[in-house]
């Protein structure tokens, strides 16, 4: 089995190019059936992958330095559901970045292909050596494997670096096993990347180490629905979006940049992800109200960046006051989105070139 040192990764974030985060580009595979033989001979990188955190991008990186030098397709293998929302339903909402955002992020990086399993009773019963035969081997044709070394897979979590070994060895695919990889930044150093933490940062309304510890900033994806329009009677109109699946950060108040579907222009804004104690509302929902547009959001995608934590939600005795507060938070908030930090080039989408460069030798020593 390979392995792989820690690589000092980006204790600071560093600029990257511009993405297209327009609709999904990169091939996406919903059933191994899908593929015909031109399709096949790849190298694979298996995870969950949700967050794309800096480790992530390692293993997926490591799997396209492969893949680039052995001209064939970077392929990554993924489940919807997430197994533990099969498995516990009922659990508060944990992810990350849902199947949308995952796939725009993956995509920007450079990812060809991109299937997606269907984590039912059937492959959460599946053997973890007919996985990799039936899967991996006959439907992908996968050349190489990269993988976390603590990454399991099939019936009862059975299978893990140690079968994709020894099954490597007879199907005449090559695996790579991404080691730990730790974190320098101040609070988390020693400690692994992993989707906890940035969970734990969100939680914590620290949305700039969120961002530090993912390699982009964390967004929330979703489609505009109707509201109460309060907003545009105090001169404040707000795009109204459900978190859905995404996980609930801390509650408050963010100074924000929004994407909005089929536009190239990113808006700056400020927005409130809350119960609205003011008007007694108790659902959670995030409220955008997007700086210098004009214009009919309603039933468009939006793509909300959490760039800094402003303040905590409150109620507020009557209109008047929410309105003195809000201009008071859109004051604020264009601070500091101009602060050097927050610039909106500082922080994009990773890709596998900027990969590359950054670590121009590989980490790992394929067989």
């Amino acid at each position: 089995m390979v392995g792989v040192s820690s690589p000092n990764l980006w204790h600071e974030p560093r600029p990257a190019p511009h993405q297209n985060e327009g609709s999904l580009k990169v091939r996406v595979f919903r059933h191994p059936d899908e593929y015909t033989p031109g399709d096949r001979g790849a190298v694979v990188a298996l995870g969950n992958f949700d967050g794309f955190h800096r480790g992530h991008q390692v293993v997926i990186g490591e799997a396209g330095r492969l893949a680039r030098a052995m001209g064939v397709n970077l392929t990554v293998v993924v489940t919807e559901p997430h197994p533990v929302s099969f498995f516990a339903p009922n659990a508060p909402a944990f992810r990350l970045t849902p199947f949308r955002e995952r796939a725009q992020l993956l995509e920007a990086f450079g990812v060809d292909q991109l299937l997606v399993l269907t984590f039912d009773k059937d492959l959460a019963g599946l053997a973890a050596q007919d996985f990799v035969a039936d899967i991996l081997v006959k439907a992908v044709g996968a050349l190489h494997v990269c993988v976390g070394y603590d990454y399991r897979f099939g019936k009862g979590r059975g299978g893990g670096t140690d079968v994709l070994a020894w099954m490597g060895e007879m199907e005449g695919f090559g695996l790579s096993v991404i080691q730990p990889v730790t974190v320098g930044l101040e609070g988390y150093a020693g400690d692994v990347y992993s989707s906890t933490l940035v969970r734990k940062a969100l939680q914590n309304g620290e949305a700039r180490k969120a961002a530090a510890l993912l390699g982009h900033w964390w967004s929330i994806n979703g489609r505009v629905s109707e509201g109460d329009q309060r907003g545009r009677t105090i001169g404040f109109p707000t795009a109204n979006v459900e978190l859905g699946e995404s996980l609930l950060p801390k509650l408050g108040v963010y100074a924000v940049r929004v994407s909005v579907e089929g536009e190239e222009t990113v808006y700056n804004g400020v927005a409130n992800i809350g119960k609205r104690p003011t008007f007694d509302k108790r659902d959670v929902l995030l409220e955008a109200h997007l700086f210098n547009y004009d214009g009919d959001l309603y039933n468009k995608h939006l793509r909300v960046k959490l760039i800094s934590f402003l303040r905590a939600e409150r109620k507020f005795d009557g209109l008047d006051q929410l309105k003195a507060q809000i201009k008071h938070d859109c004051k604020v908030a264009k601070i500091v989105l101009a602060e050097p930090e927050n610039n909106a080039d500082r922080l994009q989408s990773p890709t596998l070139d900027l990969y590359l460069d950054l670590f121009p030798e590989p980490h790992v020593r394929a067989r």
